[in-house]
């Protein structure tokens, strides 16, 4: 890699985590403050939760994640990676920032914005593409083990290791020079040889900005 190149950043998500979407948030002010590229992949707290023992809310949750997930996949295995990080921040900002959930609705508005085709919204509830999305999803998954969810990022290490990690779990989004101070001590802690996890229990609820 040369001097002025930027590190890549492998970023799994799932649209419907806002925890994810508040990770995400921090990772695109990471990318103005220092040498780093993200490259956005989908993953599916659907998928991580098959056919686990969940409380009945959190599975009506989960059968309405399986449509923004799949939409996002189609585009990606239909038109390129170029713009799903674009797609993500367009459907992200619709059903967190503005709290309107998951709506046919929301994925057109998603959809037009980004310039992709309308009829990419009929792909959320059909399968066609999630051989690809499990396939994805274990791509990420499979870096840090099946005890997390979704963020799971990825960054070469100093000696060509991989270092993976879940997370940070973190509200409101850092901006500016706090957001690189974090990822410059999550990557510190993650690549410490040994080093499994660092956790406090969750008192508010992410705060979209």
């Amino acid at each position: 890699m040369s001097e002025n190149a930027k590190t890549p950043a492998d970023f799994w998500f799932d649209p419907m985590c806002p925890w994810a979407w508040m990770t995400s948030r921090w990772m695109l002010e990471v990318e103005k403050q220092r040498p780093v590229e993200v490259r956005w992949h989908v993953m599916s707290l659907a998928v991580l939760n098959d056919g686990k023992d969940v409380p009945e809310e959190y599975r009506e949750f989960l059968g309405q994640a399986w449509g923004p997930v799949r939409v996002v996949v189609a585009a990606q295995q239909l038109h390129g990676d170029e713009k799903i990080g674009a797609l993500y921040t367009a459907l992200g900002t619709r059903i967190h920032n503005e709290g309107r959930g998951v709506t046919d609705e929301v994925v057109a508005e998603a959809l037009a914005e980004v310039g992709l085709p309308a009829s990419l919204a009929s792909y959320a509830t059909c399968d066609t593409y999630d051989k690809e999305l499990r396939a994805s999803h274990q791509a990420g998954i499979s870096l840090v083990g099946e005890d997390v969810g979704t963020p799971v990022i990825a960054v070469p290490g100093a000696n060509g290791e991989q270092v993976a990690f879940f997370g940070p779990v973190v509200t409101p989004a850092p901006k500016g020079e706090a957001a690189a101070k974090l990822w410059d001590g999550t990557l510190l802690v993650a690549a410490t040889p040994g080093f499994f996890e660092l956790k406090r229990t969750r008192t508010q609820d992410p705060l979209f900005d």
